[in-house]
């Protein structure tokens, strides 16, 4: 081989490695990166897999009410908004004078609704007067009266439209009782799953708390002559918490 072929065949290698460096480099340039992730859920700080168990618990726990939410309410229809007005103003003060000689105190009566309104004919076209409305809401303390409350501010009061709800007037103490039990309910069932599992349990990790409220649905109230019976009850106060437990 002459000295001048090797040398050509030298550079022409050459220049093809440089050719192959440049295409890779290119190549590598244009290609998305490959990212391995780890869920941050699964990592602890000492850097291994953290194990749990989730589960739920429940209580329920019963109280007798000792407060009535009493809804009272009147209403007027005239030609004019000001004339229903005038006349729902008239019947309103009877029937909050009502409920304050039965001895219920001005912060316990609200006004849950007060609207005046048109009406109209059949055909939707022609307004033929207004309708005014006020609504109450009012506690009552002693339960076991509640019905006399009720004949008292319909017969004497005028009110015409009447609902009754009972609760708890402080429900903490109760709802602290059922979390607890609720809270118990749920290691209980960690506990046995971790069984079932082959695992041991370890320290509660999370906790969440859903509370229902403490108040019975409103019921309706039918004016009638005789004294008007309302059974007082139980209320069932419930708590539900969501609970994750680590495995050791």
């Amino acid at each position: 081989m002459s000295p001048t072929f090797r040398q050509a065949l030298v550079v022409g290698a050459f220049a093809t490695l440089c050719a192959l460096s440049v295409s890779l480099a290119i190549g590598m340039s244009n290609r998305s990166p490959f990212i391995v992730t780890v869920p941050s859920s699964t990592i602890t700080t000492n850097g291994s897999t953290e194990l749990g168990i989730l589960t739920t618990g429940d209580a329920t726990v019963t109280r007798r009410p000792d407060i009535a939410y009493l809804s009272a309410g009147v209403q007027s229809q005239s030609t004019t908004a000001a004339g229903a007005q005038r006349d729902l103003a008239a019947q309103a003060a009877k029937l909050i004078a009502r409920a304050k000689a039965l001895g219920i105190a001005d912060k316990d009566i609200n006004t849950s609704n007060y609207s005046i309104g048109p009406m109209y004919s059949t055909d939707g076209r022609t307004i033929t007067g207004y309708r005014a409305v006020e609504q109450l809401e009012l506690k009552w303390h002693n339960v076991d009266t509640t019905g006399s409350a009720l004949d008292s501010l319909v017969q004497q009061g005028g009110a015409g439209q009447v609902n009754v709800s009972f609760g708890l007037a402080d429900p903490k103490a109760a709802l602290a009782e059922a979390r607890g039990l609720a809270i118990a309910d749920a290691r209980s069932r960690a506990a046995a799953m971790a069984k079932a599992a082959g695992v041991n349990l370890g320290q509660l990790l999370r906790l969440a708390d859903y509370s229902v409220s403490a108040r019975t649905p409103s019921v309706g109230y039918a004016a009638d002559a005789a004294p008007t019976q309302v059974p007082v009850g139980q209320l069932n106060v419930s708590v539900t918490v969501d609970a994750a437990f680590a495995i050791v």
